[in-house]
């Protein structure tokens, strides 16, 4: 699912909401929600997931074509832990299933 899809989603499933009322939405939930794990903030929907910022911490690379040592610094990454009833969703639905709602939904 692409943002587009999300925002057609929206639009169609809430009739008051034109199109770009949708689009407004999905991209103010977004940008708060990269605020916050810029911040530093631990973001958690019960039943979806939480999502976090993990570190990285130094380490030393090697260039694969030289094989010259590379420091590479440390960094903030993004995370994504899914919930439980999300696990339990995706987990119970069969791969032939799963195709199939796929290719109901193109």
């Amino acid at each position: 699912m692409t943002r587009s899809d999300l925002v057609e989603l929206l639009a169609e499933h809430f009739g008051q909401l034109t199109h770009r009322d949708a689009d407004a939405a999905v991209k103010t939930l977004l940008d708060a929600m990269s605020d916050a794990l810029v911040r530093g903030h631990r973001i958690e929907i019960r039943g979806f997931g939480s999502f976090s910022i993990n570190r990285r911490p130094p380490r030393v690379g090697r260039n694969p074509r030289t094989g010259e040592r590379v420091d590479i610094p440390e960094r903030r990454v993004p995370h994504f832990k899914p919930g439980k009833a999300l696990r339990e969703a995706v987990g119970s639905e069969t791969v032939e299933s799963a195709v199939e709602t796929a290719a109901q939904r193109s």
